[in-house]
């Protein structure tokens, strides 16, 4: 499968509603899960990251907020932040404009957040101009950097490189709390966590709107 590890500036600048990494103090990582929370990978990333003192934003699909309602609340618990990911993790340019946002508001009266990751990252114009406007008031959070837990086609190690090869100060990085993405998650995350904090990085939550 083909994903840029890293996001290009042009993809960034043709998609200016969005934001894919965070100016600001130095040597902080944003640290992200999608897909959760799972009622076991998720609370093995979550003890992981209290070693480091590591806080994290964890975009969370809301059917599993639903049906795993105790780990959504460690989560909150223990400090990190948390974002929409959708109800049913549909993908914006296959979905009709009316079932993808209605999908999302579902899932908003679950998630208690103004952050909005979309399912693949796949969201249309439209539907980003109305998700971040008054209707929804979503800050719609994409990435600078993908592990590739979720490609069955490259090795734990190839996953911790993509993380140390491309991420820096203010970088925002993609991991998986997923089944799917689990052993190469569970294998790179320990190490980026050790090798960033060694030079002296800090993880931080992603911050929501002020308003």
């Amino acid at each position: 499968m083909f994903y840029f590890v890293k996001t290009p500036g042009w993809l960034q600048k043709l998609y200016k509603r969005c934001t894919w990494q965070i100016a600001g103090a130095d040597k902080v990582l944003y640290i992200t899960f999608d897909d959760g929370p799972h009622p076991v990978i998720t609370p093995i990333v979550l003890d992981e990251l209290k070693k480091y003192g590591a806080r994290a934003t964890f975009f969370c699909v809301g059917k599993n907020v639903l049906d795993y309602p105790q780990v959504y609340t460690r989560i909150l618990d223990e400090g990190h932040a948390v974002g929409n990911h959708s109800f049913s993790h549909l993908n914006g340019w296959k979905t009709a404009n009316g079932e993808y946002l209605a999908d999302i508001a579902k899932a908003k009266k679950n998630i208690d957040s103004d952050l909005f990751r979309p399912p693949y990252g796949k969201a249309t114009r439209f539907q980003q101009k109305v998700l971040s406007g008054k209707g929804f008031h979503l800050k719609i959070v994409m990435w600078t950097v993908l592990s590739g837990d979720f490609d069955p086609s490259i090795t734990p190690v190839q996953c911790f490189g993509n993380v140390t090869r491309n991420a820096g100060n203010g970088s925002i990085v993609v991991f998986h709390d997923s089944e799917k993405a689990n052993a190469r998650m569970c294998y790179a995350l320990p190490l980026v966590l050790k090798y960033f904090s060694d030079r002296g990085y800090r993880f931080e939550k992603i911050p929501g709107l002020k308003r």
